[in-house]
């Protein structure tokens, strides 16, 4: 299949209370992962799409599930969704040894990310 869901990402304003919540109610694993100045928690969920959570990086947002669609190229992808009316939230940013992230919003409001894993 082209360009399908491969990760789901919740942006909470509450990490913590998400874990608990999350851990209970599914049999995830829940796996925390230094990024630098935040932690990131991998979620595994055996088999189909895994995800992950972290606080969420917009002040004041409320929380938030994030889903990211696979991309052959990056850029272009971000261009062709801007070029037909999308907002572009965040513009392609490196996830250092993972490959590269956009999100964008589609003209009804919908957010999306874009997502091109590194390649090797």
């Amino acid at each position: 299949m082209a360009n399908p869901f491969v990760h789901v990402e919740l942006n909470t304003t509450d990490p913590a209370k998400a874990k608990e919540f999350y851990g209970k109610l599914f049999d995830w694993k829940l796996e925390d992962v230094p990024m630098g100045d935040f932690t990131y928690t991998m979620i595994k969920v055996g088999e189909g799409t895994g995800g992950g959570m972290l606080k969420h990086p917009m002040p004041g947002a409320p929380s938030t599930w994030l889903a990211y669609v696979h991309v052959n190229d990056i850029a272009a992808a971000t261009g062709k969704a801007k070029f037909l009316g999308a907002t572009v939230i965040k513009d392609v940013t490196e996830v250092p040894g993972a490959g590269h992230f956009s999100i964008i919003q589609d003209p009804t409001g919908a957010v999306l990310a874009l997502w091109k894993p590194k390649m090797g």
